[in-house]
């Protein structure tokens, strides 16, 4: 009888659970989901057109982003099948592996252009500084939701030591870009997290003395100055050649643009983009093959579907049923939203080069991973915006 009866409460909680799943199916949001799928596909279209003169074979390219793409869908139902407040009991397992990730690239990493980003895998090159910015999107959500009663000084500096250390490690890689990215994302969640305005300057006051103080013991190298600075001084580089490389990318990505006019000169007839003219068109400069090949209405069409992404993002912040979901979904907002500006920006000339890819788009299988998986938590936060703990 004991026996039965055990087993009879075990399949009403596994009937609860799936009833309870199920019916946050409704909440799904498949226009978020639409808009991240409709980019992907595009973006593997404009990864072959950039690439099919690749001494690697027409399809090369094109066949690895595939997989990525298909194993960032998976992420992605990974992410929202998996309750929220689950993840955040396992938030600082989640922080520990990324931050083990980050110190093995540093004794084992695979060097390339004189930077240590990756570890390979097999056949699989993964960054751990993608996975570094979801880890504390988790974390930082976690504990701001676990003080939010209490965030004085000595819990903020708590929150500080759990931020610098992963953000430290993406620096000395090195990665600017992902480590302003960090930062625009963990000051984003402060301030919907009810970070009082005087913590808030403190911060900014302390970022903006380390970057000045950086720049005269040369924490900041020299070719990262030329970075952050060459796009405010363009076609002024004089004998630099840091600069001049820099400067010719960026030249080469609005001759592309440029190009394209109104309507694009067609797929497969990007003179600039198709003949590897514009560095990394398949990758950073990938916006320059969309503009060239798709014009200015394809370019409008993608931004437009960003658009519709943090939208639905920032919709969710707003319906999110507790502090932790608005979080999560405010920084996966940050971290989507400020990459596209970024891209773009650097494309066109209005941002410096910092090698931050467009989210969903450019070639590669982390950051695609990484941007899949901030769609899952939010679509996450959304389906169980009104279910009880």
């Amino acid at each position: 009888m004991a026996v039965q009866l055990l087993e009879r409460r075990r399949g009403i909680t596994v009937r609860r659970e799936r009833g309870g799943f199920l019916g946050a199916l409704r909440h799904l949001d498949l226009l978020l989901i639409a808009a991240a799928l409709a980019l992907t596909a595009i973006g593997l279209v404009m990864v072959y057109t950039a690439t099919r003169t690749s001494p690697l074979g027409p399809t090369y390219f094109l066949k690895h982003q595939a997989i990525y793409a298909v194993l960032g869908v998976l992420v992605m139902l990974v992410a929202m099948v998996i309750d929220y407040h689950r993840i955040e009991e396992w938030g600082y397992v989640i922080y520990g592996g990324s931050f083990l990730a980050l110190l093995a690239v540093r004794a084992v990493g695979h060097t390339q252009e004189g930077a240590a980003r990756e570890i390979t895998v097999g056949p699989l090159a993964i960054q751990p500084s993608e996975f570094a910015v979801l880890s504390l999107i988790i974390v930082v959500a976690m504990f701001i939701h676990r003080h939010e009663d209490e965030l004085g000084p000595r819990n903020l500096a708590k929150l500080l030591g759990l931020v610098l250390p992963p953000v430290a490690l993406v620096y000395l890689e090195p990665d600017l870009g992902t480590t302003i990215i960090t930062f625009i994302v963990f000051v984003t969640m402060m301030v919907v997290g009810g970070v009082r305005l005087r913590y808030l300057g403190g911060l900014a006051f302390g970022l903006i003395a380390v970057f000045l103080i950086g720049t005269q013991v040369h924490i900041l190298h020299d070719y990262q100055i030329q970075r952050l600075t060459s796009f405010l001084h363009q076609d002024d580089c004089g004998n630099n050649v840091a600069c001049q490389q820099l400067e010719f990318q960026v030249n080469s990505a609005k001759v592309a643009l440029g190009a394209g006019g109104l309507e694009g000169t067609g797929l497969l007839h990007g003179a600039v983009t198709n003949t590897g003219f514009v560095p990394f068109a398949y990758a950073d400069m990938i916006f320059s093959a969309v503009g060239e090949q798709l014009g200015f209405l394809g370019a409008t069409v993608v931004l437009g579907l960003f658009g519709v992404i943090a939208l639905r993002m920032f919709r969710a912040i707003q319906t999110a049923r507790d502090t932790l979901g608005r979080l999560l979904c405010a920084g996966a907002l940050a971290f989507v939203v400020f990459s596209v500006f970024q891209n773009v920006g650097m494309n066109i000339g209005i941002m410096p080069i910092t090698g931050i890819p467009l989210p969903f788009m450019s070639y590669g299988g982390s950051a695609l991973f990484a941007t899949f998986a901030s769609i899952g938590l939010v679509a996450n936060v959304e389906m169980r915006r009104s279910r009880l703990r």
